[in-house]
């Protein structure tokens, strides 16, 4: 069964297609990059929230794609979960990675549109 969750994401595709799902209890919307999203994540995990989805699911790597969807637990801990701050945490520093050591194109809208249905579909597929 699938916990309450709160969904944080870049991608405007994704809070369309989860803001009616029942186990969606919110959806954080940041207006920013890949990287922008996981620092949100990250601090939401500070705040005593679980890591539900890996940063990083998918083959596609970070330094290929602008859009990432991440799902924690509506719930709140008094005390920060471990295993995620380390997830989050490796996450972050393996985005930095590949961001510095790779050419990052300008991705032209279509491509763009592509990147936004692929990871809303990822995401979407918890639901299934």
């Amino acid at each position: 069964m699938i916990e309450e969750m709160i969904v944080i994401t870049n991608n405007t595709l994704c809070i369309e297609k989860l803001k009616n799902k029942e186990k969606v209890k919110s959806i954080i919307f940041v207006n920013g990059s890949l990287m922008d999203v996981l620092i949100k994540v990250r601090d939401t995990i500070h705040k005593g929230h679980v890591l539900l989805t890996h940063p990083l699911m998918s083959s596609v790597k970070p330094n290929e794609t602008y859009y990432k969807t991440v799902c924690v637990s509506q719930t709140r801990n008094n005390k920060v979960d471990i295993d995620s701050l380390m997830i989050i945490e490796d996450s972050i520093i393996t985005v930095e990675k590949l961001l510095k050591n790779s050419f990052k194109p300008v991705w032209n809208k279509d491509v763009l549109e592509d990147f936004r249905y692929i990871d809303c579909d990822i995401i979407n597929s918890i639901f299934s």
